[in-house]
């Protein structure tokens, strides 16, 4: 399944960068297209204008020129016509028609020139610089002895084919910036699809071990009650009874944790009992609770509960939840002799709780998933770190649940630093 996800990677990457290949390729050949095009009209036009200018004359010189053959037509072209007998308004109007019968409606300059290259007809605006840039075609009959050209200079707006395909570029961006989202959404997705089963599975792998265990007990727990030996001996009894107490409680509170964090996704089903608490005394307790535990590491916890102000409005209960999972947390993630410091002071109308360790630490992207469902770092060769990845996910919930937020710092080898900020009870002070 590993080398699926590359692969898939690898197709829909390919064939993204073959269609935007194919579209620009198109787009490329559509504005060669649309250019030939125009220039092909715009050669078309002049040998309009060239029609028109002729017709022109034989009107002038009295004769329908439907009405000559095409001899008797060319002979007299050949023999008298001349540009300089068409006035130059009526040349401009001329061209001005051609150029609109092909679509073609940009302002222009025109020049007619004669067998030595002089202009012997033409507009204001036309320049020599022009010529270089005009197109041209020849205004008299092949067999005149007398040849006369015109030159035309359209004066088209910077990038004037791009323009007039400016929609269809458009859309075709548009659509090229669609299909990159959707594939980059795709990815995204098939990313976290992958991790998220990853996760599924560590969480699964976790649960496992962690049911395994007390399960394990009672199972010799129950064993050494049918010895032989034990059933008479109360004492014995009364210690693997105990065990078996014991362990079942360990179990039921392991699935009270997976239950009560499929509740916190539904922050309705909450029923917090929001109240005034001394959170110097209730963080005491908790210490006191897990002073054992420290103890047992050869660790040592410091209270520095320095804050002026120490009432806050919280859930006692979740609160204390709260303290417990980072001290847990904390005492879990040590590789030595746990090192812990819990310190508050005033942060405007709110308390600062702030949980130092000398851990493991983590690396940004665990800091950066740290508070994710399920999610667990990878803790190297330390292998007596148990749990389902789900007490920094509380803790984040219950924490916003009672208007407060949370942050984490922490240096890989170095330990970590929680700060809990919760609101203050406004109408309490210091003792």
């Amino acid at each position: 399944m590993k080398k699926v996800y590359p692969l898939i990677i690898f197709l829909i990457t390919f064939s993204v960068l073959g269609i935007l290949y194919i579209q620009m390729s198109w787009i490329k050949n559509a504005l060669i297209i649309k250019q030939e095009d125009y220039l092909t009209n715009l050669k078309k036009s002049l040998e309009d204008v060239r029609t028109t200018a002729q017709n022109s004359f034989i009107n002038a010189e009295g004769y329908n020129p439907d009405q000559l053959d095409d001899v008797n037509k060319e002979m007299m072209l050949s023999l008298r016509f001349s540009a300089q007998k068409i006035q130059v308004e009526e040349m401009k109007m001329i061209i001005v028609q051609a150029m609109k019968n092909r679509g073609i409606k940009q302002p222009f300059e025109f020049c007619v020139t004669n067998i030595f290259n002089s202009p012997i007809s033409l507009s204001e605006g036309f320049t020599n610089e022009m010529f270089s840039e005009s197109i041209y075609t020849r205004l008299t009959p092949p067999s005149s002895a007398q040849p006369e050209t015109i030159f035309l200079y359209v004066k088209e707006p910077k990038n004037y084919i791009m323009r007039q395909m400016a929609s269809m570029i458009i859309a075709s961006i548009l659509f090229t910036i669609i299909i990159i989202s959707a594939f980059a959404l795709t990815i995204r997705t098939m990313l976290r699809q992958k991790n998220i089963s990853e996760i599924k599975s560590d969480f699964i792998n976790n649960m496992t071990h962690e049911l395994k265990t007390p399960l394990a007990t009672i199972s010799l727990a129950v064993d050494a009650l049918n010895n032989e030996k034990v059933i008479h001996d109360t004492d014995k009894i009364r210690y693997y009874s105990g065990m078996i107490k014991e362990e079942n409680k360990r179990m039921h509170k392991q699935v009270e944790t997976i239950l009560q964090a499929a509740k916190l996704e539904k922050q309705e089903d909450l029923n917090l009992n929001i109240q005034s608490l001394d959170a110097h005394t209730a963080i005491d307790k908790v210490a006191r609770n897990l002073s054992l535990q420290i103890q047992e590491k050869l660790g040592d916890l410091h209270l520095n509960l320095l804050a002026t102000k120490y009432f806050i409005d919280v859930d006692e209960v979740h609160f204390s939840n709260i303290i417990f999972n980072l001290l847990d947390n904390a005492i879990k993630y040590s590789k030595d002799a746990p090192i812990i410091d819990i310190s508050t002071q005033v942060n405007n109308d709110m308390l600062a709780i702030k949980i130092k360790d000398n851990g493991i630490g983590m690396s940004r992207e665990t800091v950066s998933r740290a508070f994710e469902k399920f999610y667990r770092a990878h803790t190297g060769n330390l292998h007596n770190v148990k749990g389902f990845g789900l007490g920094l996910s509380y803790v984040k919930t219950m924490v916003e649940a009672q208007n407060g937020f949370i942050k984490l710092e922490s240096v890989l080898g170095k330990g970590s630093t929680f700060t809990v900020n919760l609101p203050l009870t406004k109408d309490k002070q210091d003792a």
